[in-house]
């Protein structure tokens, strides 16, 4: 599966060289390896239809099949075009510390928010810059990693139930921009490409992104059987934000069997910046630049990834399955259930 990284703040900018390639497992350096402390799984005896294939398949080790990185700036804003930050982004199809243009950018830019996502290509859709995650709605980004069952089965139904603007601004072919398209439907319904320009309440993004996955949910029931193929459960885990707030879920619809990995943070920023002491695996760097503030400063933020990216388990939670982690512009941290039956 995909490997995903979040960071998001509202006084506290990240330098991205400092999050996304200089840390030991940063998530530049997870194409190989895999760090998954307090993941434990016992599906096989307590479930007989899981496999060994399928459930390592959930945390799959060679992720190599495109970045892509969206991190908000205020530039529009200064310059009388809009209001709050807008994502910029950068896809590339090669292996993310080969690539100078991505490592360029990451030493010279900082942000309040980034996405980065590494894609593992599921066999059934191209490897093409189209489908590098995240997804970009307006001010809105969208990424996922795991899958949407029987997408190629569901597809036409799916495409069915989105809207004609959030269509137009589907690009590439994969199960996760498609879902994407849909939660946008569904977030400032009615009101066109519009309602993707301005914030919403992180409450209504939940509500938007609940009703897609009970809709594809519904479409699958209705659907697979008819093609005479055993009905599988779907791994979302997804993270939606606006550039000051961050909604993200792990999921799976079985009663045993889990999503892939995804942890949160609300400490490891500290370790992550360069200001602060304790940035992780920075060989000769200057410790005078590590001490230009204290750990008391920084400021709140949230960090949700699909591995740690420092290998301290204290700083790290493992996201409970079926659960929502969600911040708003006050960073205040909520952890609720995803309120969807199946």
């Amino acid at each position: 599966m995909c490997r995903w990284f979040a960071y998001i703040s509202n006084s506290e900018r990240c330098l991205l060289e400092d999050v996304l390639i200089d840390p030991a497992h940063s998530l530049a350096k997870q194409v190989h390896d895999h760090y998954l402390p307090k993941l434990t799984h016992h599906e096989p005896a307590e479930d007989p239809e899981a496999t060994e294939k399928e459930i390592a398949m959930r945390n799959k080790l060679f992720n190599a099949d495109g970045l892509g990185v969206g991190w908000y700036t205020t530039t529009r804003a200064e310059y009388g075009e809009c209001e709050g930050p807008r994502p910029a982004m950068y896809r590339i199809l090669r292996q993310p510390l080969t690539d100078p243009h991505f490592k360029s950018i990451c030493a010279h830019t900082s942000t309040l928010c980034v996405f980065a996502h590494i894609r593992a290509a599921s066999g059934e859709t191209a490897i093409t810059e189209y489908n590098n995650h995240p997804f970009q709605f307006g001010r809105w980004l969208f990424m996922h990693n795991g899958v949407v069952a029987h997408f190629n089965l569901i597809k036409r139904e799916l495409c069915a139930e989105i809207s004609h603007d959030a269509f137009q601004l589907i690009k590439g072919t994969t199960d996760s921009e498609h879902l994407a398209a849909l939660v946008f439907t569904y977030l400032g319904a009615g009101e066109g490409p519009e309602a993707w320009e301005v914030t919403h309440p992180i409450e209504e993004v939940k509500v938007a992104l609940e009703r897609a996955i009970i809709t594809v949910i519904g479409i699958q029931k209705m659907v697979v059987p008819k093609h005479g193929v055993p009905l599988e459960a779907s791994s979302l885990n997804i993270a939606i934000t606006d550039g000051s707030q961050l909604l993200t879920i792990r999921f799976r619809n079985h009663p045993t069997q889990h999503p892939p990995s995804l942890y949160f943070s609300t400490t490891a920023g500290v370790e992550l910046n360069r200001k602060f002491p304790g940035h992780p695996d920075r060989e000769g760097a200057d410790n005078g630049v590590q001490n230009l503030k204290i750990a008391q400063e920084h400021g709140d933020h949230l960090i949700v990834c699909s591995e740690p990216s420092t290998y301290k388990k204290s700083e790290w939670e493992l996201i409970n399955k079926n659960e929502c982690v969600m911040v708003g512009p006050d960073m205040n941290l909520r952890r609720v259930p995803v309120d969807v039956q199946f």
